[in-house]
Formats: structure tokens, C-alpha cells, sequence
């Protein structure tokens, strides 16, 4: 059966008609513009349908719309019933970082959305825009040592300014390194697939990397050891000591673990003036720049290594070792005493704030 007609007033004709051919017009006004005037047009039902690739309650919908209300009828959306929600901000970045969800230890975007009755995508909209990450962790530590700032000046001198005719080694034991070998072989990576390794593992033994960071060359100068006590340490020492030429002092940056105060070790070193250790601060390996090194070594030769005992293990360090050796590169170390003081005087502060109870008074 034929459409009726409809009649457009020559008004809404032109109207339409700017509509449908104007590039900044929005596509549903296109639409229901097109639908009017086709329809006007005598088109059926039919062809519409295929021309706008649209339904017949579409096309009826605006014809209808047109109907009672005109041109501008067709250019807004029905009212819908109910109110749209409105979404707070504030409330969800103060939830966000003052309080948990019930017998949990930080929000999802799922636990606040459900919480706050908005959806996941916009959470996690707001998070972003606020720089809230609830999922990571960053951990710390303070050092309470009572010579925190004498010996930060120390350790920080040497990098920053290091005295003339001197070596300036950062040396620490890398204890307990398993040989882990995996209880089925893993896959290969390939397109689409990341390289495979089962979740367990078999322990075939341990050992213990000493290692000297050369600061200035970047050479690391390492020995594999059973054990880390005073006697281990003592005979890397000797060995950095023979191997370094003898018109030169060794400046030793170590932490403050007993072997390295050992009555032994300090005998020797009151019998070799040219070798000087330098203690971090307690609670502060991260002065110590062969840190760096361990986590370079860890994450490139062994975390993923598969070592049927000991002996591959060490062989698997000894040859990181020797091609990082072959094309050495420093660390370069950039923070003052000052900028450290700084940050740290602002933990001390936020953490002192985080620690005091809110509703606490004075006492005078």
C-alpha cells in the first residue's frame, strides 16, 4: 500500500533540506530529515527502509514526530522517564583514599562502582583524571640510624665528587640464588604467545654472588661463593684489593650487615690503610648503586633461567658477567644530600600525619 503523503510547507522543505546537505549537521538529524522528506516525496515504505538502512518504527516514529511537533521536533531526543544520575567526583576520589570496602584492602573499579552506583568505565575516568592507582603498592622504609646524615654525606660524596687516586666501589653479597629447574619443560614464545613456564619448580641448591660495582667504569668484579660469612667477604676483599692497581685506594660503599664489621675483617683492613669502608645507613640499600646491578642480573640471567644444579647457575653468572664486562656502563647517580634530606624530611611528615589520630588535642 502507498505511503500517504506528507505536506511540507516550503519553510520546512528548505529547512529540511539545509539540514540534510549541511557537513556540521548531526547524523540522527540527517536521518529523520531524510525520512520526512522522502516521505513527502511519495517514497515508500519499502525503499526507505533499504535507502537509510533503518526500521518501519523508525520511520514511523518520525513521521509521527514531524506530525505534531514540526522541524524542531525532529532536531531533539523524547524525554525519558526517570532522573539521569549525577556522579559526584569528590565523593568517589575521597572513598578512593579514605576509606576500604568492607573486609577488603583497596577498591576495584567493579567494588566502587557497585558502592557508589555509577558505572566501571566511569571510575575508572576518574581515576585516571586524579592519578589514583588503588591496585599498586609502593613500598618504603625510613632509617631510624642515629648517623643517618653523616654517613649519607659520605655515601653521596663519593658518587657525586670522589676523591683523586681513588676507586670507588659499591660491593654487597646477592645471597641464597636458587638453581631452579622447572618440573616440565616450557613452550616457546611465538605470535600471539608469550613464552611459557609452569608454576613450579624443583630446588637444586644455592650460592651467593659477590659483587664489586666499579662506579666509574661500570665493570662489576664478582666470585660465586657457598656461603656469606665474615670469611667470604674477607677473601673478596682481598681479591678486589689485589686487583686494583696499588697507586689507588679503594673507597668500599657497603651496608651495615655484621660480617662486614667482623674483628677479622677490621683487622685487615687496620693492616691496608689503602682500603676504606663506608657504611650506608641502616634501612637504605638503595645508596648502594650495585642494587641496581642485582636487579639488572636477576631480571636478564636468572629469574627465568632453568639450572639442573648449582654449577649451571653459576656458570649462567659468570658468563652475564663477563659479556656485561666486555661493554661496561655505568650508573650515574644525580641526587644531592640535599634533594634526599628533602624527600625525606616530607616522608617524615606525611607519615607522622597518616600516624596521628585526627580528633588528637594538645597538651600545654
Amino acid at each position: 500500500m502507498p505511503t500517504k503523503p506528507l505536506i511540507l510547507s516550503d519553510d520546512d522543505r528548505v529547512a529540511l533540506l539545509r539540514i540534510v546537505r549541511s557537513p556540521t549537521s548531526e547524523q540522527r538529524a540527517v536521518m529523520r530529515s531524510s525520512i520526512v522528506l522522502m516521505t513527502a516525496d511519495g517514497v515508500p515504505t519499502g525503499k526507505i527502509v533499504a535507502k537509510l538502512n533503518v526500521t518501519h518504527s523508525t520511520i514511523t516514529l518520525w513521521r509521527k514526530r514531524y506530525a505534531t511537533d514540526g522541524v524542531p521536533g525532529l532536531l531533539k531526543d523524547a524525554h525519558r522517564s526517570g532522573r539521569r544520575p549525577t556522579i559526584d567526583e569528590a565523593v568517589i576520589v575521597r572513598r578512593t583514599t579514605e576509606e576500604r570496602p568492607e573486609a577488603e584492602t583497596h577498591w576495584s573499579t567493579r567494588t566502587m562502582a557497585k558502592a557508589t552506583g555509577v558505572s566501571q568505565a566511569t571510575v575508572s575516568r576518574i581515576w585516571r583524571a586524579h592519578g589514583l592507582k588503588p591496585h599498586r603498592v609502593k613500598r618504603f622504609k625510613l632509617s631510624t640510624d642515629p648517623k643517618y646524615l653523616e654517613k649519607l654525606h659520605d655515601v653521596v660524596g663519593l658518587y657525586l665528587d670522589p676523591p683523586e687516586k681513588a676507586v670507588v666501589f659499591c660491593v654487597d653479597e646477592k645471597s641464597q640464588i636458587q638453581a631452579l629447574d622447572r618440573t616440565q619443560p616450557g613452550l616457546p614464545m611465538k605470535k600471539g604467545r608469550a613464552n611459557t613456564m609452569t608454576h613450579d619448580y624443583k630446588r637444586n641448591g644455592t650460592t651467593t654472588l659477590f659483587a664489586a660495582l666499579n662506579v666509574a667504569t661500570g665493570e662489576v668484579v664478582g666470585e660465586c661463593m657457598e656461603r656469606h660469612r665474615h670469611d667470604e667477604f674477607l677473601r673478596f676483599l682481598k681479591k678486589l684489593e689485589r686487583q686494583t692497581p696499588r697507586d689507588v685506594s679503594l673507597e668500599v660503599i657497603v651496608d651495615n650487615y655484621a660480617t662486614h664489621k667482623h674483628p677479622e675483617v677490621l683487622a685487615w683492613l687496620a693492616t691496608h690503610d689503602r682500603v676504606h669502608l663506608h657504611f650506608t645507613p641502616t634501612s637504605s640499600s638503595w645508596l648502594n648503586l650495585v642494587e641496581r646491578f642485582f636487579a639488572e642480573i636477576t631480571d636478564k640471567a636468572i629469574r627465568r633461567g632453568v639450572f639442573k644444579n648449582v654449577r649451571e647457575l653459576e656458570e649462567a653468572i659468570t658468563k652475564y658477567l663477563n659479556k656485561r664486562n666486555a661493554n661496561p656502563r655505568s650508573y650515574t647517580w644525580t641526587a644531592t644530600t640535599e634533594s634526599i634530606m628533602e624527600k625525606t624530611n616530607r616522608a617524615k611528615l606525611a607519615l607522622d600525619a597518616a600516624t596521628t589520630p585526627a580528633n588528637s588535642e594538645s597538651v600545654h
